[in-house]
């Protein structure tokens, strides 16, 4: 069992992001910004893979920095230059924070970067210029300001450090502005919330309330299907085939933001509501093994919703405990204590055998791992005699 207790209010680093429309000019410059940067990337990726696999030899970032600049002396890549220097330098930085992530055993080895997927530059305090009082963003070798969709208020203590340009396979720009931040802590809520994930409802509150699934994925499948069997059609090099590419990435940018809309909106309102969150740990990756409910689990999002939920709560001043995932949440009366041997996952009603309480299988499991939150947290009890994170396991 673990617990994860978050203390009130903090400086952190947090992230701003903005749609813009690039003019015909900076949609150009901006190309060929994330031409080089890829570039840069793909080329020292393969200098150091191939320094290992011929010579078993390390290269390091200070080498591929060293490597960089002497590719940029070099007559048949002086167009390296043409560009602003801070982007390229940085792709060789991710590069090297890649192999870093690598050697620790937390990402895989690093894959060379597609010309027709999404794109990056990012873009540090020396290549741009920000004008707080107009809300006006210079980039490097550009003339004009970014044409900004300003969705939301930059507070006024946030002081820029990196913008990322970032290009989605739908064509759309957007500019991640990355500031150095105070967090003000919410008031402090009289709420208690237990909450059990599940397919059906997306989450199960102690409270009774039973939060529909978005299904964003499942709502469009049949038309991305549709989208797909064309343009798998389509032949090879076509402007044909370059339209149907495009209209299948807009569709899944679609679906993605339909799902982040809903998880952000409903983690936000429990943190809101509640002064303590108990939810249930999952293993999302070996659930994921299930053929029958992988596309279900991972169009659920559950690993992303939790991760919300713990940076909020850090934010904001909430406790939010994890609940081992072997607990017998679904089992256990919620209001006798006593637990079946066992229950089949087709049963959704149950009668408890002692008190004989009428149970909702999936409202007295939430309302199961509320308790054990608050007694872990009064009193640190144990809850299962096995000790686990409470983070989910896996990526969405």
């Amino acid at each position: 069992m673990a617990v994860v207790l978050y203390s009130l209010g903090m400086q952190v680093k947090r992230t701003y992001r903005f749609r813009f429309d690039p003019t015909p000019e900076q949609a150009h410059i901006l190309a060929r910004t994330f031409g080089c940067a890829r570039f840069a990337y793909n080329h020292m990726l393969r200098l150091r893979s191939n320094a290992w696999m011929q010579r078993q030899e390390r290269v390091g970032y200070h080498e591929t920095s060293a490597a960089l600049t002497a590719l940029k002396k070099t007559p048949e890549h002086a167009w390296l230059n043409e560009v602003s220097s801070v982007p390229v330098q940085q792709a060789v930085r991710h590069l090297n924070t890649a192999f870093l992530n690598f050697f620790a055993k937390r990402a895989r080895y690093p894959s060379f970067k597609r010309k027709d997927g999404p794109q990056s530059a990012e873009y540090t305090t020396s290549a741009f210029r920000w004008d707080a009082g107009r809300r006006e963003l210079r980039l490097a070798k550009m003339d004009a300001p970014l044409d900004m969709r300003w969705s939301r208020t930059l507070p006024k203590a946030a002081r820029i450090t990196t913008v990322t340009i970032s290009r989605d396979a739908a064509g759309r720009y957007f500019a991640s502005l990355l500031c150095d931040d105070v967090v003000t802590p919410k008031p402090q809520a009289s709420g208690q919330v237990g909450i059990d994930l599940g397919l059906t409802h997306f989450a199960i509150l102690s409270s009774g309330e039973k939060v529909a699934s978005p299904k964003a994925f499942r709502r469009c499948e049949a038309r991305l299907a549709v989208r797909q069997r064309r343009l798998a059609r389509a032949k090879l090099g076509s402007k044909n085939r370059a339209k149907l590419k495009a209209s299948v990435a807009r569709l899944h940018a679609h679906i993605a933001d339909a799902r982040s809309d809903f998880l952000h909106k409903l983690s936000t309102r429990l943190i809101s509501e509640n002064q303590v969150i108990a939810i249930e740990t999952l293993s999302v990756s070996n659930m994921q093994r299930n053929r029958s409910l992988a596309k279900s689990i991972s169009d659920a999002s559950w690993s992303a919703f939790v991760r919300q939920l713990e940076y909020k709560a850090q934010w904001y001043g909430r406790t939010l405990i994890g609940i081992d995932r072997w607990y017998p949440s679904s089992k256990r009366c919620s209001v006798c204590g006593h637990t079946k041997a066992s229950m089949l996952l087709s049963v959704r009603t149950w009668d408890c055998p002692e008190c004989g309480a009428h149970h909702d299988r999936d409202i007295n499991a939430a309302r199961n791992i509320l308790a054990a939150g608050l007694a872990v947290s009064a009193h640190r009890e144990s809850v299962s005699p096995v000790l686990l994170q409470s983070s989910m396991g896996g990526s969405q």
